[in-house]
């Protein structure tokens, strides 16, 4: 072993060592407040390290958004100009369709009215041959002697 140990105001130390004397008191002082401010250093270079790190993370974030956003906004713009194509075209499709409707009623009216005259030539037709039959009636009548 180490010898008979002693106590002295409240510390152990073994008999016949020196005791911390004020040179080793102050470097023990200088140390400590070297590690300290190694600490404190440590402590605001992570701090620094942390902020910009966030900030880091917000700009990407936000830069993230914008690139959604700005998508959203080009394709919205992209869907009003297709709207309003849409919407010319409709437009000039209800036109042409009435054109359409229009022709098609025109050209049933004039299938009307060949049809009626078809009718009336098929009735100039029959009085022609009513006016036909008589004069051959009439003329037959003419040839035959009359019985006076």
């Amino acid at each position: 072993g180490r010898g008979p140990v002693t106590w002295r105001r409240g510390h152990m130390t073994p008999r016949g060592a020196a005791r911390p004397g004020p040179a080793m008191l102050s470097r023990l002082l200088r140390e400590h407040q070297a590690k300290q401010s190694e600490r404190r250093e440590q402590q605001e270079r992570r701090r620094r390290e942390a902020i910009a790190a966030a900030t880091s993370l917000t700009e990407a974030l936000t830069d993230h958004l914008n690139v959604g956003v700005a998508q959203a906004y080009v394709n919205q713009r992209k869907l009003d100009h297709e709207v309003k194509t849409l919407q010319i075209q409709a437009a000039q499709f209800a036109k042409q369709t009435g054109q359409w409707i229009n022709m098609v009623e025109n050209f049933n009216q004039a299938l009307k009215e060949i049809g009626d005259v078809e009718n009336w030539a098929r009735s100039i037709e029959m009085d022609m041959r009513t006016i036909a039959t008589a004069l051959e009636y009439v003329y037959k009548g003419q040839l035959q002697p009359s019985a006076s």
